[in-house]
């Protein structure tokens, strides 16, 4: 009998995507009850995307763990100085210009305040894994240390969802009761 072959079968692209049904983004409440302005629409997502979509897809993080993770990665990424720019000394200026000299604006001043609220409530391991997974994109065995147990991603998925609930309750996204 002939020994079974380690190599792992190759990545099935319909495994990775999955049909949802999510809000519709052109749903208008002037004409609520047209068969052609549903307020809900099946689409399809790639559930490789992030560990946060990765999570909910299998139904281990709720919606309010997910829409905490999607405020913070957007507060990460207005941080990340999108729309910082170098300031070019030979423009010329004009009259009713906005200030060209200013590279951070107070978005990104808000965002910086309550990345800081949530660095306080978290504390310096729940924020470097939340920084790792919902801001830069990791994945969960990519945190952890490599060659680590089954057990450790598991714990770092508690801790995930631990750090979820309480960005939920500071932001004030009803959580699971």
């Amino acid at each position: 009998m002939p020994a079974s072959s380690k190599r792992k079968p190759a990545a099935d692209p319909h495994r990775t995507l999955r049909a949802v049904v999510v809000d519709n983004p052109f749903y208008s409440r002037d004409h609520v009850g047209d068969p052609t302005n549903p307020r809900k629409i099946s689409a399809v997502v790639n559930i490789r995307e992030s560990a946060v979509t990765m999570l909910a897809s299998r139904g281990r993080i709720d919606a309010a763990q997910v829409a905490a993770a999607s405020k913070f990665r957007a507060l990460w990424e207005t941080m990340g100085g999108k729309g910082a720019t170098a300031i070019d000394y030979c423009r010329e200026p004009v009259d009713g210009g906005g200030g060209r000299f200013d590279p951070i604006g107070e978005r990104q001043m808000n965002a910086a305040d309550q990345l800081r609220r949530a660095r306080r409530v978290l504390g310096d391991s729940g924020y470097w894994l939340i920084c790792r997974i919902c801001g830069e994109g990791f994945s969960l065995h990519e945190v952890v240390q490599p060659g680590s147990s089954k057990r450790a991603k598991l714990n770092a998925a508690d801790d995930l969802r631990a750090c979820l609930d309480k960005l939920a309750e500071m932001w004030g996204i009803a959580t699971r009761r």
